[in-house]
């Protein structure tokens, strides 16, 4: 009897388990596009530690480094992985394997570093990539993906693909003039007309809040774009330390001012809307890139 007991006792969690696996397996994946119209803005800094705060609040979140040549992800949580996305294009490694456990729970699948190959890929080549996340089975509410700067194909794709866009700028006249290129592109090339607007690296509300008037007027008077402001992420010697120790500065600093205000983000964006039209897990995120990268294609020479 006492047996019998230990089995129903030990098997009742293990079914339970499944059985919410099963329910939450149905929870479309909300997924976002991290990104900026030049480099040096934080959008690196921005995508880990948004992932962390919302792997922090009891979300399962997966980030993809999708800068390919030039990932940072790894190098900013000093991580070093076995393998990247290298091995997944050679066919060396599928992308279960290169999939890497980061800081607070979050999934991280890493791209590679200082490889222009990765920077240069075909389509056919990124397709591949695109293909293999269908093959992906692992419960996700969020997948950050941190792009590549500026307006290259690989960009334009993942931020098609992607139900919201993020633009990170901070203030520098560079940074406004290529967000608004980046916002212009995607609007009247690609049909994205939504864009959230976080200013980073600022001294105040007041001065983030002008970086997104400068941005949204100029998208309002031009473009059939609307934009929205989610917030600041304030200048903190915090956070430039926790770069230099290679960590997540929510993690290593929880009470420093630039932790509370990715905190106070991660809370805005758990408010979003649910997506409707996503089934499945990452299906509708794979079927969404294959049809950017077609449509790129046709246009090449």
């Amino acid at each position: 009897m006492l047996m019998y007991e230990t089995a129903m006792t030990t098997k009742r969690p293990r079914d339970q388990a499944m059985g919410l696996r099963k329910i939450k397996q149905h929870r479309p994946v909300k997924v976002i596009a991290v990104t900026g119209g030049k480099g040096g803005v934080g959008k690196t800094n921005v995508a880990v530690n948004l992932s962390l705060s919302l792997a922090a609040a009891g979300n399962e979140v997966m980030l993809l480094d999708a800068d390919f040549g030039l990932a940072n992800v790894d190098v900013q949580l000093g991580l070093s992985p076995e393998y990247d996305l290298s091995h997944l294009i050679s066919g060396e490694r599928n992308l279960e394997e290169i999939i890497i456990q980061g800081p607070g729970g979050v999934k991280i699948i890493p791209a590679s570093s200082g490889i222009s190959r990765m920077a240069d890929l075909s389509h056919q080549e990124r397709a591949g990539i695109i293909h293999a996340f269908s093959e992906l089975h692992c419960d996700v509410d969020y997948l950050v993906v941190d792009t590549s700067a500026g307006i290259a194909d690989s960009v334009i794709s993942f931020c098609k693909a992607s139900h919201e866009v993020l633009v990170v700028v901070c203030d520098e006249p560079a940074s406004i003039t290529d967000a608004y290129a980046l916002i212009k592109v995607l609007n009247r090339e690609h049909g994205v007309n939504h864009f959230h607007v976080l200013a980073n690296m600022v001294y105040s509300n007041r001065q983030g809040m002008d970086l997104y008037n400068k941005l949204s007027l100029a998208a309002n008077h031009f473009l059939e774009a609307s934009l929205s402001f989610l917030g600041i992420i304030p200048q903190d010697e915090r956070l430039r330390q926790a770069v230099q120790k290679q960590k997540a500065v929510v993690a290593l600093y929880p009470s420093s001012p630039s932790s509370s205000a990715f905190r106070k983000v991660a809370g805005n964006i758990e408010k979003w809307p649910g997506t409707q039209n996503a089934s499945g897990q990452l299906e509708f995120f794979v079927e969404r890139l294959i049809k950017s990268e077609n449509e790129l294609s046709r246009r090449e020479p």
